[in-house]
């Protein structure tokens, strides 16, 4: 089930990179639920997901919510809310 995770903004500075392949346990059926198990890694993970609310995400490419399902997903973005100006 593994797929490509993308990290942008703060949320790359915190983990230190801006892209990796990840293959989460079954159970890990949404994005909450990835954000929750890339948290428990520590370090950056915990720092750049500790209010997962903050979030935004995509779900090979097209716009999610944290509830959306990943069992079929080739890529997931995750970055802070975007604001124009």
């Amino acid at each position: 089930m593994g797929f490509r995770v993308l990290y942008f903004a703060w949320v790359r500075e915190a983990i230190g990179q801006d892209e990796e392949f990840v293959d989460p346990p079954r159970e890990i059926a949404t994005v909450g639920a990835l954000i929750g198990w890339l948290s428990a890694r520590g370090g950056g993970y915990a720092e750049a997901f500790r209010d997962p609310a903050r979030i935004r995400v995509a779900v090979d490419q097209q716009f999610a919510t944290h509830d959306a399902a990943i069992a079929s997903a080739r890529e997931i973005a995750l970055f802070p809310p975007v604001t124009g100006g």
